[in-house]
């Protein structure tokens, strides 16, 4: 059997790679993680539900399985009285991860990315040395397994990025960096131009955003990323993955919390889900301006990937599996039992849609008003392995207001 062609291979001919959806919002709608940890011990008690997943999303038309590791660090699977490190262990849910990812992996033509993310370690002011231990225990992992490359996200510090992506390049894999920012900046202020510089001088190979933001905020973000690099000569690939939610407040780049910062956040986002033709915009205008790793983060369903995969099917040269039975543009909808129904079946009229909440006293815009320090070290950043205490509650909610 040949072997696949790897990650930057396929980009270095401009190729598009499709990356996969948001795990964790997906197997807690399902009922297989908690929202708060938010931990993916679920590759160990439920390994068939991340199977199926990860299947879905290759029918989808991605091609990249991200282990289900994220936020699988051992200080985050011990943080907040969680008991899964202790239950389980950080090496076991890693384990899982690579074996389901590679599982399915095989079953198509996709590619296995080993998968770190930022830290309480170091959002409580933990030194250089104790972050990249967490990083390197998880990376040992994904070494002994073999993934194809390695991918970095949800960084709101450019400086833990810089410290991840130096732990990534001593194992020889590609490195795929996502930070999580918009037009303003990381969490310390540090502009986009120098965020991107310095991820791209530390060694990425591939760079970009991820989470917090809708595709409008990203890409919006990617365009400063992309001629940071222009304007220096660097040449680096490019990566998107947004989340499956509209954040229109933040498209003044003023507010850094993203969707974390809404009051929707995370248990009532679903008035703010893109619609599939959402997807296809995304896609079309990601690929115009340069990206070729093109996926999905939070809120991201299968069906939202197979949109950014049908947008892309002249470029890609094939339409994902998962269109044999959905007519990309609507076409099926002629067969429908009510004539108003079979009016819509063209892709104009879904494209030019727009829809409504059907929420007539729902509010349009949220005002983003942070009362909390965003920087690591901070008494508000710190991370503790105790359960949050019912006085720690009484005083956080004074402090927002909230009952």
């Amino acid at each position: 059997m040949s072997k696949k062609r790897g990650l930057l291979e396929r980009l270095e001919a401009g190729e598009v790679v499709v990356g996969d959806g948001g795990f964790l919002f997906c197997m807690e709608r399902r009922g297989y993680v908690k929202a708060g940890p938010w931990t993916p011990e679920a590759t160990v008690e439920n390994p068939e539900a991340v199977r199926q997943l990860h299947r879905e999303f290759l029918r989808a038309g991605a091609d990249v399985m991200q282990t289900f590791t994220f936020y699988a660090s051992d200080d985050k699977l011990k943080n907040r009285g969680n008991d899964a490190s202790q239950k389980i262990g950080c090496e076991a849910v890693n384990q899982a991860a690579c074996d389901l990812a590679r599982e399915v992996a095989n079953e198509g033509d996709a590619l296995v990315a080993g998968n770190i993310c930022n830290l309480p370690s170091y959002l409580s002011g933990g030194s250089k040395e104790e972050c990249q231990a967490q990083f390197k225990k998880q990376l040992e992992v994904f070494i002994k397994n073999d993934v194809d490359f390695l991918i970095g996200e949800l960084f709101l510090h450019v400086e833990e990025a810089e410290w991840a992506i130096e732990v990534m390049k001593e194992t020889g894999k590609p490195v795929v960096c996502c930070l999580t920012i918009a037009s303003s900046g990381d969490f310390n202020d540090v502009s986009v131009k120098d965020c991107t510089l310095r991820i791209a001088r530390a060694g990425a190979d591939v760079i970009g955003v991820n989470c917090y933001f809708d595709p409008d905020v990203c890409l919006q973000t990617i365009r400063i990323m992309k001629e940071a690099l222009d304007e220096a000569g660097i040449k680096k690939h490019l990566i998107t993955q947004p989340i499956g939610y509209k954040t229109p407040e933040c498209m003044d780049g003023k507010s850094k919390l993203g969707m974390t910062g809404l009051d929707e956040f995370p248990l009532a986002l679903e008035t703010r889900l893109l619609t599939r033709w959402d997807c296809h915009k995304y896609a079309r205008e990601a690929y115009e301006i340069g990206v070729r790793y093109i996926g999905a983060c939070c809120g991201m369903e299968p069906y939202h990937v197979r949109a950014i995969a049908e947008e892309l099917a002249n470029e890609r040269g094939k339409f994902p599996a998962g269109s044999e039975k959905h007519c990309p543009w609507g076409e099926a909808l002629k067969q429908h039992n009510y004539p108003w129904v079979r009016t819509r079946s063209t892709r104009s009229f879904w494209e030019n849609l727009q829809p409504t909440s059907g929420r007539p006293y729902a509010s349009s815009l949220r005002k983003f008003d942070p009362v909390f320090s965003l920087n690591t070290g901070h008494s508000d950043m710190k991370q503790y392995s105790e359960m949050t205490t019912e006085e720690e509650m009484k005083s956080l909610r004074r402090r927002v207001n909230k009952p």
